[in-house]
């Protein structure tokens, strides 16, 4: 199977929640690529993709409005992105990416999901290793040649490109992705989302009561306001 369907699997081990969770996710985002890079999205490419992927996920106007006049506001708090480390249940790699203004109260409740739910809270570096950081652009396909396209992007960033299902899926390193965005925009190709992700290198197998031990531990973080994305290398039952 091709990379666009590891895209796919990598997407699904979010086990992203309810729409509400997911807007205050993306509102958190917004609100930070705002206070690095301004409130203006044609001269900032974080909130610019930010903003494509609050569209993409139906998310209302006034919600991304909100997000930007809050990070602008004195009173806004820095927002702190930390990454968590560890193993859940049967050995399960799992990395956690926050966002919070409080970093005390943060890693306490993710020190306490792992403990409580049978997983080891690891040190920086414990897992990270076992997932590839990519970044991904999804484009539609209709009106493009997906062999002219690679040669197009070659040059600006492209690791590997695929098409699956009508959409062309870009894949290119965190470094090089506001290049790449960029390189898109220009050439008036429409981004449909575009996301960074972490894809398992290996996965490890487990039988449905096993894998449901490591689910609810993925819910609980999930559940937690600090936390932004969750990512896994087990093996979707």
């Amino acid at each position: 199977m091709g990379r666009a369907y590891e895209y796919r699997k990598a997407k699904k081990m979010q086990r992203w929640g309810k729409m509400s969770i997911n807007f205050t996710k993306i509102g958190k985002e917004i609100s930070m690529a705002v206070k690095q890079g301004g409130a203006d999205p044609g001269i900032n490419p974080k909130l610019r993709a930010i903003i494509k992927n609050a569209k993409n996920a139906n998310m209302p106007k006034d919600n991304v409005e909100a997000a930007i006049k809050r990070a602008t506001s004195k009173d806004f708090a820095d927002m702190a992105e930390l990454i968590y480390e560890g193993y859940g249940p049967h050995g399960v790699a799992i990395l956690v990416e926050t966002a919070t203004d409080n970093p005390t109260r943060t890693v306490s409740k993710v020190k306490l999901i792992y403990s409580k739910y049978g997983g080891n809270f690891g040190a920086t570096g414990s897992v990270d290793f076992m997932f590839e950081r990519k970044f991904i652009f999804k484009v539609a396909s209709e009106g493009l040649n997906i062999e002219d396209l690679e040669l197009e992007l070659i040059d600006f960033g492209l690791d590997e490109i695929e098409e699956d299902e009508g959409e062309i899926y870009i894949y290119t390193s965190f470094q090089d992705s506001n290049m790449m965005q960029n390189t898109l925009e220009e050439k008036g190709i429409d981004i449909i989302s575009s996301e960074a992700l972490r894809i398992p290198t290996n996965y490890i197998d487990l039988n449905e009561e096993e894998a449901e031990k490591v689910y609810k531990m993925l819910d609980k973080f999930e559940e937690d306001e600090d936390v932004q994305k969750v990512f896994h290398n087990m093996k979707e039952i």
